[in-house]
């Protein structure tokens, strides 16, 4: 039986274990993870915890809204059992009639089928790092080579464990530049995420500098047993001409590998980077974003300030 619970019924103490003892589990999906991304959090939990789907959830307007938070690229249902198309249909099935529109990302093994919902592929890009480095490199593309020895003739050195908030400024003074919707709550979010998981030896931050001792490059990224997700990066002009991010990237491969690994890039479909991605050998791996709306005609009217919040 699927129950929905308010975000102060769920015990989770149940819900870390059935995380970690999935076959799915993900960061993602930790409690102390969603607390950070998105307070309040709902969910749907079958029996005593042996499935479990976030329900991200909010409302504007009037209008309650289950909507993908930022730094979670997939979500869904994570189960300590068999999963099936059915199983996913059940979960969907059961979120709650008050809640009138859905845009979430479910992860890579939940399917998604039927036609009473729209249902879009998501492109992410993984690199497994089982092999040993020689191997891995061997398969870069011919730019991403050129941008190595671009990097090394610049003199770049790489360093870890700089400050995240240096990421951030180097972020928010480049490309973020250029996006209007993310405020100070964002950048606050990536900064909790980055001091939390390393406390917690869940994350790690790394850097690129010049000659001149500037940062120029530098990344956060998640770490578990299986996984090392590339989750958050900044960079400035000087960076983009020397190669630096390709060699923050390539010193993270030769640093992990051989490994039981996966390298994740956490995208994209944004042809530039997943160009930027494959560039390393990393393959694509699919997931679905589920779009359900309840309110009739008004429907696109709200996906359209959706995408504002």
């Amino acid at each position: 039986m699927i129950k929905y619970l308010k975000h102060n019924e769920i015990d989770k103490s149940k819900w870390d274990e059935c995380i970690l003892n999935s076959f799915n589990g993900s960061i993602y999906a930790y409690s102390w993870y969603l607390d950070i991304i998105h307070e309040d959090w709902e969910a749907l939990v079958e029996d005593d915890y042996q499935r479990v789907m976030p329900l991200t959830v909010k409302t504007k307007y009037g209008i309650t809204y289950f909507k993908q938070p930022y730094f979670a690229q997939q979500l869904g249902v994570f189960s300590m059992n068999v999963l099936n198309p059915e199983i996913i249909n059940d979960f969907i099935n059961d979120i709650p009639d008050h809640i009138k529109i859905i845009d979430a990302n479910f992860n890579s093994f939940n399917s998604l089928t039927g036609d009473r919902f729209d249902v879009f592929e998501n492109n992410n890009y993984q690199l497994d790092l089982i092999s040993e480095y020689p191997k891995i490199a061997s398969k870069y593309s011919t730019n991403t080579k050129r941008n190595l020895k671009k990097a090394i003739k610049n003199n770049l050195q790489f360093m870890k464990g700089i400050k995240p908030e240096l990421i951030v400024d180097l972020f928010r003074n480049n490309r973020g530049k250029h996006i209007k919707n993310w405020d100070d709550r964002v950048y606050n979010t990536i900064l909790r995420l980055a001091y939390t998981s390393i406390h917690k030896g869940a994350g790690f931050t790394c850097g690129i500098y010049t000659e001149l001792n500037e940062l120029c490059a530098g990344a956060f990224f998640l770490k578990t047993k299986t996984n090392l997700i590339f989750l958050f990066s900044g960079a400035n002009d000087f960076a983009k001409s020397t190669g630096a991010m390709t060699l923050l990237i390539d010193t993270i491969i030769r640093n992990n590998a051989p490994g039981i690994r996966i390298f994740d890039f956490e995208g994209s479909n944004n042809e530039n980077l997943a160009r930027f991605y494959k560039g390393f050998g990393a393959k694509n791996s699919k997931y679905n974003r589920l779009k359900i709306s309840r309110l009739g005609p008004v429907s696109n009217f709200f996906f359209r300030i959706l995408r504002l919040i």
